[in-house]
């Protein structure tokens, strides 16, 4: 009997001991799980914090970037400028800082300049000699770029063309505008319709510069505003904003077309618009069908209007036989290749004796 009691109380004890030594075990899995959890859950709060750091250095040197690489200097004022010959008060205050707008505007509006010179290349060799034939300054080719870029455009007033003019003021000035022609998409035409405006204003205004702001305000208004204030000086006189910026950014044009690179404008001429080689024909009798007609010129459509804008519909009537002269194109010209062969392909950049190896 001692003895099945001494081999029960052993069982016990060893029970015991057994009890104890699993729950030293769960313990110590349940504190080592502990561990694992408090080194993973540190992992990523480590992973976290390197990430945000990381995210924080890198937008530092974005931004860095932005500031070394992107700069803007304030552009260079002339010390003397004029238009058509007559000086502009550049020692006037209000002068120069309305000169210096349209300057900032056209120096910083990269596109639109950009197309002007584009543009000019092709168009300037047209206007230029239709304006020294009538006598007017070289400088009212600006006008025309100021007014238009030399996109053939309509303002919400009505007027249109590259000269922009109103129905009324075109058709006083020698212009047929009809439903089906308008011949203020004429270049040639609408400069020579300018040009008799030009020197009707300027033979009341004797000043070019009024001639100027004229076209712009009309005649009516600049002559009441000389008259209230009693001033007969475009720069000195009060207009409403459109026609106080308008000299100015005429102004701004020349400046920056013939000193590009001062501006930060470094163009190669090969890059502008070519002149493209035409030839013409003469109608006098109706069209019905112009998309007919083109085609039978081995062209289409879209070139003849491209070449002849002031087309306005898909016909041409004429029925008092009138003569009408439609501009073509000369076989091949329409391809690039063909209109870059007549073009230098210099590396000087325009209208300046640097070239790409000097600023590389």
């Amino acid at each position: 009997m001692q003895t099945v009691k001494t081999m029960k109380t052993v069982q016990t004890m060893q029970t015991v001991k057994t009890m104890k030594i699993l729950q030293i075990m769960k313990n110590m899995k349940k504190n080592i799980n502990f561990f694992l959890a408090g080194v993973v859950g540190a992992g990523l709060v480590g992973i976290f914090i390197f990430a945000m750091v990381d995210k924080k250095q890198t937008d530092t040197a974005y931004h860095n970037l932005f500031s070394r690489d992107y700069r803007i200097f304030t552009p260079q004022m002339p010390a003397k400028m004029d238009f058509a010959g007559e000086e502009v008060p550049m020692n006037l205050f209000y002068v120069k800082e309305a000169f210096e707008r349209e300057i900032l505007v056209n120096t910083f509006y990269h596109s639109s300049t950009i197309l002007m010179f584009k543009r000019a290349n092709r168009w300037f060799p047209v206007i230029g000699p239709i304006l020294k034939k009538n006598g007017i300054p070289d400088d009212f080719k600006f006008l025309a770029l100021a007014e238009s870029n030399f996109a053939n455009v309509a303002s919400p007033s009505g007027a249109e063309g590259f000269w922009q003019f109103l129905k009324p003021t075109g058709i006083k000035y020698g212009l047929e505008i009809t439903d089906e022609v308008d011949e203020r998409y004429n270049v040639e035409k609408a400069t020579e319709a300018a040009c008799r405006y030009f020197l009707e204003a300027y033979a009341e205004y004797k000043s070019w510069t009024l001639v100027a702001a004229a076209f712009n305000r009309g005649p009516d208004g600049v002559s009441k505003a000389i008259e209230r204030q009693k001033i007969s000086n475009y720069y000195d006189l009060y207009f409403v904003d459109e026609t106080s910026r308008y000299v100015y950014r005429i102004l701004a044009m020349k400046q920056i077309y013939y000193h590009p690179v001062l501006y930060g404008f470094y163009l190669r001429e090969k890059e502008f618009y070519p002149q493209i080689p035409t030839y013409t024909i003469s109608v006098d009798s109706t069209i019905d069908d112009l998309p007919s007609f083109a085609l039978n010129m081995n062209i289409n459509y879209r070139v003849l209007r491209e070449f002849n804008p002031w087309l306005r519909r898909y016909n041409l009537p004429d029925k008092s036989k009138k003569t009408y002269v439609l501009k073509l194109p000369k076989e091949g010209y329409l391809r690039v290749e063909v209109l870059l062969k007549g073009i230098p392909q210099t590396e000087y950049f325009f209208h300046d004796t640097l070239s790409v190896y000097d600023i590389r």
